[in-house]
């Protein structure tokens, strides 16, 4: 089976009042965790690669990895860019070998965000690939997006269906509470769920992207703390809001922050329980069968795409 567009899957997924889980992967060990669980779960699944990822992994190494997940899964595998913040990583991406890239001009006024995109869209689309976009600006830090609590704001319904439309993106990631990195909430977490449905008002039938997803899960957050970790006072997004915002016009839900987690705490544990073991094998090992377990429970009590295909 081929890499596949998101296009079926979010017409499937916003029928169905579900949600596509992206989940960034970085090396082998967490594209086999996340592919193992989908597998096990039967659920389409969406692969993203930031330009971080890029930086740190090299294009083609990534590329060959999801190319050997399609061959071993059989799974419907999208192979998208997360973040791109101009048209020649986009392109580049495109040219690539993806499936899916996201244009992040989100930084730029509402015009400039237009025209950028618009160019993407264009390109993308004579390509057969599909294109997401961003419309306000989600704070917090990863890789290398930063942006200050006072920079974000969230997105304008009406400005969100405007956008849409002059542009021809396929997706559209908005801000309506979520923020990237481990500490998400100062205080009680926030979703804007009438913002939400607004959108989906103005835009019907839409699929509509939320960044800035994981539920920072405590368990692991606790685990990296015993062994060593010094990660206090991190809060994600609660699943509950993340599976209603799935029953909504959110189709893909994007998640890195649980994935490193899951990864950091299984090695710290391993490490500290074993000093003497030198084998990357050893603690990379109960790495992946901890980011499998994380994605398969992700997918089946949150994203609820289990046995969707």
């Amino acid at each position: 089976m081929p890499l596949v567009t998101t296009t079926e899957m979010f017409k499937k997924a916003y029928e169905g009042g579900y949600a596509i889980g992206a989940f960034n992967v970085n090396n082998m060990e967490i594209v086999q965790g996340i592919v193992d669980a989908a597998k096990e779960e039967q659920s389409p699944l969406i692969l993203q690669v930031s330009a971080g990822a890029r930086k740190y992994a090299k294009h083609i190494y990534l590329v060959k990895l999801v190319e050997a997940a399609l061959e071993d899964s059989n799974l419907p595998i999208a192979l998208h860019l997360d973040h791109g913040d101009s048209f020649e990583i986009c392109k580049d991406c495109v040219d690539g070998g993806f499936t899916s890239v996201m244009i992040d001009a989100s930084h730029h006024d509402f015009d400039e965000n237009v025209r950028i995109t618009k160019q993407v869209v264009e390109y993308a689309h004579a390509h057969g690939v599909v294109v997401e976009a961003e419309l306000g600006r989600l704070a917090g830090v990863e890789d290398d997006v930063n942006v200050s609590d006072a920079d974000a704001r969230f997105t304008d319904p009406e400005q969100a269906a405007e956008f849409v439309a002059l542009t021809g993106v396929d997706s559209l990631a908005i801000a309506i509470g979520t923020s990237h990195g481990a500490y998400k909430f100062k205080g009680e977490p926030y979703l804007d769920f009438d913002r939400l449905k607004k959108v989906g008002e103005l835009l019907p039938n839409f699929p509509i992207v939320l960044h800035g997803a994981s539920s920072v899960l405590p368990e692991f957050v606790a685990k990296c703390n015993e062994f060593g970790g010094n990660i206090p006072g991190a809060q994600g997004v609660p699943e509950h809001m993340l599976r209603q915002a799935a029953e909504m016009a959110v189709c893909k839900i994007n998640i890195d922050t649980d994935l490193r987690l899951a990864m950091t705490a299984s090695v710290r544990e391993y490490l500290a329980q074993n000093p003497s073991e030198f084998d990357p094998r050893k603690y990379l090992g109960p790495a992946r069968d901890a980011i499998k377990g994380m994605v398969a429970h992700k997918i089946k009590n949150v994203l609820g795409c289990s046995n969707t295909l």
